[in-house]
C-alpha cells in the first residue's frame, strides 16, 4: 500500500506563543520567547537564559478531567496534553469518544520524564515516607506518560507508541505516524513531542559548556544560528503536534487539509566516520537528506525553503555544507534557509515537533520566518549558499515543499518532505 498523508490538525506550545494563531503571528513578525531567569544566575549557570512557554496550570481543566489532573506536576506532560488535544480538536475531532478509536492512534516523543518529579519521589523515599508518593507518581514518571494521557483522554484504540531519539524525537515520531498510515496500518495518527528542560537538565547542558554565556543581559539575542557571533544554543521547552490522515479518510470527512506529507527517512550515522554521540556523521545526515527525497518522489529543485536543525553552535556551518551536497545547489540556486531557534531556542526532544508545525504554517501561508540574529553569518555559509537565502526579515513568496530536519545525539537523523496539498 502506498496511501497518501495529509495534515489536518495542529497544536503548539512554544515560547513565543500556546496556540496557534499567536504562534503563527510570532514567528511572522520575528517574536522571540527567550527570557532571562534570575534562578540560573542564582545557580551559577553560564547560560542563563531560555526559552519557556508562558503557560498557565489551570488552563488544563478544559483539557482533562479534574481526576486526572490531580496530583499532575509534570510540564513536559502537560505541554504534551494541550497541543495533542489542541491539533485533536483542530482537525474537527471531538475530544471523548465512547469506543476506543481502532483506527486512530498516537506516537509521542519525549527525551525524560520531569526531573522534578524524580528528584521529589527520590527524596520521600530517602527520607523513608515512600507512602506520601501517592498513587499518581509511576505514570509521571514512566516515558510513556504522555502518550498514556492523550490516548486515554482521547480513547485512541490504534498504535501507541513513546518515541525518544534525543532532538531528532520529533520529526521521528512525525516520520512514524506517517509510515503507519502510508502503509495502511491506520487512518490517523496524533504525533508530536514535548520537553521540559528544568533546572537538573539545563544544567547537565551548561556543564558540557554548549549553551550560549555572552548575552544573559539581552535575552532576545541569545539563540544566534548560524551566526559567526553564536557562542551556543539556548535551552527551549514546550511541545507541537499534527493530525496525520489517510487523504480519502481525510476528504470522506470533510477535513481541512493543512498540506500533505510527501515523504521522509530516518537513519544513523553509526557514530562513525565523524560521528559521535554528540555530533552527526556527514554521511548519515546527506543520505538521510537524500532519501527522504526518494522516498517523496522530488528531485532537489523543486524545495523551496529548508527548515534546519541549526543549533548556534559551530556545527550549523556543517549542517550548511551537508545541506548543500545533499541537495546539489548552493549559492543563489539554494532555497530559503531559516532555524525556528533563533526565536524560542532549541527545545530538545520537542525541538522537532515545534519547528515541524512552523514549516507546515509557512507552507499554508507562503512565508519564509525570519531568522533572529544573523546580522554576520558564519564565513563558511556565506561561501556556500551566499546571503540571499537567509531571511533577516519575513518573506512573502509561493512555498510549494519544505525540507524539514533534526539531527539528535546518538547519530540519529531524521528528514520529512512537507508539501502543498494537491
Amino acid at each position: 500500500m502506498n496511501n497518501r498523508v495529509v495534515i489536518t490538525g495542529l497544536g503548539v506550545v512554544a515560547p513565543n506563543g500556546t496556540n496557534v494563531p499567536d504562534f503563527l503571528k510570532a514567528i511572522q513578525n520575528g517574536v522571540s520567547g527567550i527570557k532571562y531567569f534570575p534562578e540560573y544566575e542564582e545557580l551559577k549557570f553560564n547560560c542563563q537564559v531560555g526559552g519557556v512557554p508562558d503557560f498557565e496550570w489551570d488552563v488544563l481543566r478544559n483539557y482533562i478531567t479534574e481526576t486526572s489532573l490531580y496530583g499532575l506536576k509534570g510540564k513536559g506532560i502537560a505541554y504534551g496534553i494541550k497541543a495533542a488535544l489542541d491539533a485533536w480538536t483542530d482537525a474537527g475531532n471531538e475530544i471523548v469518544s465512547e469506543q476506543p478509536l481502532w483506527d486512530s492512534g498516537c506516537i509521542f516523543g519525549s527525551s525524560v520524564a520531569d526531573t522534578d518529579v524524580i528528584k521529589n519521589a527520590i527524596n520521600r523515599v530517602d527520607a523513608h515516607e515512600s507512602k506520601k508518593l501517592g498513587s499518581r507518581v509511576v505514570e509521571q514518571i514512566m516515558n510513556s506518560g504522555v502518550t498514556a494521557y492523550i490516548s486515554g483522554r482521547l480513547g485512541l484504540g490504534n498504535k501507541i507508541i513513546n518515541n525518544s531519539a534525543a532532538c531528532a524525537t520529533g520529526t521521528q515520531s512525525i516520520f512514524m505516524g506517517y509510515e503507519y498510515i502510508k502503509y495502511g496500518m491506520a487512518k490517523r495518527m496524533l504525533v508530536g513531542s514535548c520537553e521540559f528542560v528544568d533546572k537538573y537538565v539545563f544544567g547537565g547542558f551548561d556543564s558540557m559548556r554548549v549553551l550560549s554565556r555572552k548575552y544573559n543581559d539581552e535575552p532576545e539575542r541569545a539563540s544566534r544560528p548560524m551566526s559567526a557571533s553564536a557562542g551556543g544554543f539556548v535551552p527551549g521547552s514546550g511541545a507541537g503536534a499534527l493530525v496525520l490522515e489517510d487523504m480519502e479518510y481525510a476528504l470522506a470527512r470533510g477535513a481541512k487539509i493543512y498540506g500533505e506529507v510527501l515523504g521522509g527517512s530516518t537513519n544513523s550515522g553509526g557514530q562513525r566516520n565523524g560521528g559521535s554521540m554528540t555530533a552527526p556523521s556527514s554521511e548519515g545526515v546527506v543520505r538521510c537528506i537524500q532519501e527522504a527525497m526518494a522516498d517523496a518522489a522530488i528531485t532537489p529543485d523543486t524545495v523551496d525553503l529548508v527548515c534546519g536543525h541549526l543549533t548556534a553552535t559551530i556545527a550549523d556551518k556543517m549542517e550548511i555544507q551537508n545541506w548543500v551536497k545533499a541537495l546539489g545547489r548552493s549559492g543563489d540556486d539554494f532555497p530559503l534557509v531559516n532555524s525556528l531557534k533563533s526565536m524560542i531556542g532549541h527545545s530538545l526532544s520537542a525541538a522537532g515537533s515545534i519547528e515541524t508545525v512552523a514549516a507546515v504554517l509557512q507552507l499554508k501561508y507562503n512565508f519564509a520566518h525570519p531568522n533572529l540574529n544573523l546580522e554576520d553569518p558564519m564565513p563558511e555559509i556565506l561561501d556556500a549558499i551566499g546571503s540571499n537565502n537567509l531571511p533577516l526579515t519575513k518573506v512573502d513568496r509561493q512555498i510549494d515543499v519544505v525540507a524539514k530536519a533534526n539531527f539528535g545525539f546518538g547519530d540519529v537523523n531524521a528528514c520529512l518532505i512537507l508539501s502543498k496539498f494537491n
